[in-house]
This record gives structure tokens, C-alpha cells and sequence, in this order.
């Protein structure tokens, strides 16, 4: 479960339990309503955000009641609002600075992904032990070597940290990444990450997400 203590209109909400289903939920709805105020749409009612969605209308209802609802009956949503109260939630409102560990072909890929400085996601260090990566850059950032880390992380306010390297080496880097203050870790080593309480870990799998698409499409295949 998911703690929030959030101000909406002048006030602070009570703090609750949210579901991880609906956290999940929250950047479908996000990208749905930027297309949306980006087409000019300025009101949608839950029944249509639904149907664009492929979603229903309850669902949505339940889902935004756990931060307070937001729309007013007859009226729904304004578009623009909810898309920025939901960027909120989601801390969207202020930008977070990471670094990136393991500078290969797919730690590459991910610094050089624009979108994420557009959400306020920056990268300001990248790491590697490979001394043929070491100096070169990425984006204009220069990959600097492991031992430099934690100096780094405690000198720029970093508050995230990118893990793409290959599981042998992953738990150890996590535990550096602790030690040295980092809160949160997007994973995508092949290996689950114990870390205490107050340190949180998305991890992407990406063979098991492989994995689940061909399941899919093997047994849609059989019906």
C-alpha cells in the first residue's frame, strides 16, 4: 500500500492506504488527459475518459475518490486540472535528479530518452566499471568510474538511481546506493532487491515481460 498525505484546494487530505492497482493506473491517466488538453479538450465526463480509455466509468470514479474525487456531477472534469493534480500525486511537480549505473546499450538508451527530463526526471551522472566506456559521454555526461559514486550522489542532491548492469553486480551497487542516501532505485538488473522500508524499487523485468506477451499471444492463438 501506498501512504499519501497530499494538499488539495487549500487543504490537506487525510492520509490513506492507496492500492498499488491504482498507482499502477495513474500514468494511463496521465497520458490520456495530456493528449486530451493537447487536442484542446477542456470538460470530459467519466463515462467518456472511459471510453477513450477502454476503461469504465466506475472504475475511474473509485479511482480519483481516493484523492478526493475532483469532478462535480453534471459538470466532470476539467481536463487541464485533473492532468495536473494527478502530475502531483504522481510528483510530477518538481524535478528529480538521478544517475545511471552501467552505461551500456541499454543504460545508453535510457539517458538519451528525452521524455524523461520533459517529465522532470534528470540525469546528472552516469557510471561504469568498463574503462572503455569511462570518459566517453552520453548526452553531454560524461561517464565517470564506480569509485566516484557516492562523492557524486552526496555533492549533487541525488535522490534516484538507474540500475542497468547484470544481476552479479546489482545487490552490491544497491547497498552503495543506500549507504550513500538514494531513496528510490528503478531496477532493471535480472535479480530481486532487498532494501529497507524507506527505500523504494520499481523493477523491470524485461524477459518476463517478453515472456508474459508470448503467453498471450500463444494462447490467443488457441481460442
Amino acid at each position: 500500500m501506498y501512504y499519501v498525505n497530499l494538499i488539495f484546494c487549500g487543504g490537506i487530505m487525510d492520509v490513506r492506504n492507496i492500492s498499488q492497482a491504482v498507482i499502477t493506473r495513474l500514468p494511463r491517466y496521465y497520458r490520456f488527459l495530456g493528449e486530451l488538453k493537447d487536442k484542446g479538450v477542456e470538460r470530459i465526463s467519466s463515462q467518456e475518459l472511459a471510453d477513450i480509455m477502454n476503461a469504465t466509468a466506475s472504475q475511474i470514479r473509485q479511482d480519483f475518490n481516493n484523492f478526493g474525487g475532483f469532478g462535480q456531477q453534471g459538470y466532470g472534469y476539467n481536463v487541464e486540472l485533473l492532468y495536473k493534480e494527478i502530475g502531483k500525486i504522481l510528483g510530477l511537480d518538481r524535478q528529480h535528479h538521478m544517475i545511471l549505473i552501467g552505461s551500456g546499450n541499454l543504460g545508453h538508451c535510457l539517458a538519451n530518452y528525452v521524455n524523461f527530463e520533459r517529465r522532470g526526471f534528470i540525469f546528472d551522472g552516469c557510471f561504469d566499471k568498463d574503462p572503455e566506456l569511462i570518459g566517453k559521454t552520453i548526452r553531454g555526461i560524461e561517464i565517470m568510474p564506480m569509485e566516484m559514486m557516492e562523492d557524486f550522489v552526496k555533492e549533487n542532491n541525488i535522490d534516484m538511481a538507474v540500475i542497468t548492469i547484470p544481476k552479479s553486480g546489482a545487490v552490491e551497487v544497491a547497498d552503495r546506493l543506500v549507504k550513500c542516501g538514494i531513496k528510490a532505485i528503478w531496477n532493471f538488473a535480472h535479480v530481486d532487491l532487498e532494501v529497507p522500508d524507506d527505500v523504494t524499487v520499481e523493477s523491470v523485468h524485461l524477459s518476463e515481460s517478453l515472456m508474459k506477451l508470448s503467453y498471450n499471444r500463444t494462447h490467443s492463438l488457441r481460442e
